[in-house]
């Protein structure tokens, strides 16, 4: 099967046409599709008319399920994660602010997959950074800064009782079950700037939010050094900004990138479904 990649506009990410993901896939297409993806760490599949046998499926080519620990699966669906947002809802949009998906853990995920269902007609972009440019093009003076520290991530921020999403968030009525949760306070290490385990290419690793600190510096240091890290990081240049349609299937590379969430949706549903891959 004969597949085109088409690098986005943006500092990363890439169309993948060719293939209709209802169907099997050979072990030819699913290493041209895991090559495109390490090496442009967002990839696009549009037009996707698939359930969620089919996205179980297609997940499983790229590794086991990493699970959410802090968000209950979908009703049926041990490995699926319904994101809905009724058009109605008032609560704070969901993983809004820059991050990698569960870095606070002792061996984060490589890959989420999110498929759209039901797409706004404007608003909810997904938006991603680049942390291999981000490192590539960094001043020499703030790498050398980074360079063998260790960040400490948490999960405190977001999924502890008294988190974001704590029981003020329930109060609100949320279009899905955030499961908040004592080891949110835990902590794990991660070094700032590590090698991606499949490429060998090195990149920043978190960002302020899941990133609480910086073991062994002092208060006033971390502090400056995250600010300054997340300043360069953040930059317009490192980014890809993704427009949602309706049946597109996006994975990307928690390894190799930070993304966020965006609204501008109201008065709109937005639903879409997701897998974790360890």
């Amino acid at each position: 099967m004969t597949i085109s990649v088409t690098p986005t506009k943006g500092a990363c990410g890439a169309f993948i046409d060719g293939l209709d993901l209802r169907q099997p896939l050979s072990p030819d297409t699913v290493d041209a599709i895991r090559q495109a993806w390490l090496q442009h760490h967002v990839v696009v599949f549009r037009d996707q008319q698939i359930d969620d046998d089919d996205l179980e499926r297609f997940s499983r080519y790229f590794g086991d399920f990493a699970g959410d620990p802090y968000i209950a699966p979908m009703a049926g669906r041990e490995n699926v994660i319904e994101l809905r947002r009724a058009a109605d809802e008032t609560t704070p949009i969901f993983a809004d602010a820059w991050h990698t998906d569960w870095s606070f853990g002792a061996t984060p995920p490589a890959a989420t997959v999110l498929h759209g269902i039901t797409i706004p007609p404007h608003g909810g972009n997904t938006d991603f950074i680049n942390q291999h440019e981000v490192l590539a093009q960094m001043p020499a003076e703030l790498r050398q800064r980074l360079q063998g520290k260790m960040a400490r991530h948490s999960a405190r921020l977001a999924y502890a009782p008294d988190g974001m999403y704590g029981q003020q968030d329930k109060d609100r009525g949320r279009g899905f079950t955030i499961l908040t949760d004592e080891s949110a306070y835990n902590e794990q290490l991660h070094p700032l700037i590590r090698q991606h385990p499949e490429t060998g290419e090195e990149a920043i690793f978190g960002c302020f939010g899941y990133i609480v600190g910086i073991a062994d510096v002092s208060a006033e240091e971390e502090q400056q050094l995250l600010t300054d890290l997340y300043q360069w990081q953040t930059r317009e240049e490192f980014q890809y900004h993704h427009q949602w349609q309706p049946g597109m299937l996006v994975m990307w590379d928690n390894r190799s990138v930070l993304h966020k969430a965006n609204g501008g949706y109201e008065g709109y549903e937005r639903v879409l479904h997701r897998t974790v891959i360890a």
